[in-house]
């Protein structure tokens, strides 16, 4: 158990849900040295637990003795369903607590037709979605979206997004909770269904670091698609800055391109110069048809070679800005994701973050493509509700509401 130690008026039943959930203990004696709690008092708690379904409970391996009897938290006693809000297109699933993909759709949806247009829209589909999944309607807890445009982490509200017009402090939660209880009626939960809506790049970055970097303390994923972005972990957790700004390194100047004007209205943007749209339209200069960035991503998984050469040098770009950022954060790993986080691109930063950055900057810095590609969003979206609703304070509170 290591050195884990809490007091006893500060063991409520959702910390030792923590505490299971985490791996930090996982029988009810582990639970009783980490919490200090007597046997009998451990055991009303996880009866709580028990009561609301969350917990599952195993035989474990026997050292000798009787086999212990293991406590797990139960990833499948409730769903979730996220969406992954693009320019031109959604993503939308329902996953189980573990993050299993158990039914999802993708169609065209354009952002710029605004949030009431959108938000309906996704809404009606999760009808089929949730008979898709074999589950029902109120088996859903919560609902996580992400958007490409930066999120007051507070209100759930964008704020001025470059590439969401219309949406700028559009009050995201409260529609989607109208246009749920529309389209599905009740949740899980009693009251309105609880919405968490966060920035596409942390959520990715979230999705990525708990699936496959869990050891890495300063984690940096960059999207290049439409516009550019950033998500950052540090110590396990998201970092978004004061008001949910932090990443946004797409609208960072550089100094030799003032023709470029960006979605932001500014000129000189890194997105207005390295971006999927900014490709598009270069590509669409020497007569190839290309409207976006995924019209970018087939080209070059076609092996075009403008399209190749227009993302190696997208690339140079980019990790002309990533050089600062590298440097400022010290990260274990640079990922990079989204429609042009290929070969060609990921050869442009290294060349540059190699050339220009110290070299004790980079002696440790793993640069690598997405491992979990168009389904990060979704699985960072769904990892958000999940963190949230069954934190601590927050379950302590559900169960409050479920034994009422």
């Amino acid at each position: 158990m290591g050195e884990y130690m809490m007091t006893p008026n500060q063991a409520s039943p959702g910390e030792l849900l923590d505490l299971i959930r985490s791996g930090r203990a996982n029988t009810r004696a582990d639970l009783q040295r980490a919490t200090g709690l007597s046997r009998s008092t451990v055991g009303q708690r996880l009866e709580l637990l028990n009561r609301a379904g969350w917990l599952r409970h195993t035989n474990g391996t026997s050292t000798g003795g009787r086999p212990s009897h293991h406590i797990i938290f139960d990833p499948t006693h409730a769903s979730v369903i996220a969406i992954d809000l693009e320019t031109r297109h959604a993503h939308a699933a329902v996953l189980d607590l573990a993050g299993t993909i158990l039914a999802e759709h993708t169609a065209p949806l354009h952002i710029s037709d605004g949030p009431d247009q959108v938000l309906d829209q996704l809404a009606g589909w999760f009808p089929n979605l949730i008979s898709a999944a074999g589950i029902a309607p109120e088996h859903i807890c919560g609902i996580g979206l992400s958007v490409p445009g930066p999120v007051d982490w507070e209100t759930g509200r964008v704020v001025q997004p470059p590439i969401m017009p219309g949406w700028d402090q559009y009050p995201i939660r409260e529609r989607m909770q109208d246009a749920y209880a529309h389209h599905v009626g009740p949740s899980l939960e009693k009251g309105p269904i609880p919405v968490f809506v966060d920035n596409d790049a942390n959520l990715m970055a979230l999705a990525e670091h708990h699936a496959n970097h869990r050891d890495c303390s300063a984690f940096l994923l960059v999207k290049v698609s439409t516009g550019i972005g950033a998500g950052v972990v540090i110590s396990n957790d998201v970092y978004r800055g004061t008001d949910g700004g932090a990443g946004d390194i797409g609208h960072i100047r550089l100094h030799d391109r003032p023709d470029a004007l960006c979605m932001c209205g500014s000129y000189g943007c890194l997105a207005a110069v390295a971006s999927g749209r900014a490709l598009a339209d270069e590509l669409s200069k020497l007569g190839i048809e290309t409207a976006s960035g995924s019209d970018v991503k087939h080209l070059l998984a076609e092996g075009h070679p403008d399209a190749i050469r227009l993302a190696r040098e997208a690339g140079r770009r980019a990790g002309e800005v990533l050089v600062t950022v590298v440097t400022l954060l010290n990260p274990g790993v640079l990922m990079l994701a989204g429609d042009l986080s290929g070969v060609p691109f990921m050869t442009g930063v290294r060349e540059l973050l190699y050339q220009r950055a110290m070299p004790r900057t980079t002696a440790n810095l793993q640069i690598v493509i997405s491992r979990l590609g168009d389904h990060a969003g979704l699985i960072g979206a769904a990892a958000m509700v999940v963190e949230i609703l069954y934190s601590p304070e927050r379950a302590d509170t559900r169960l409050n509401a479920h034994a009422g």
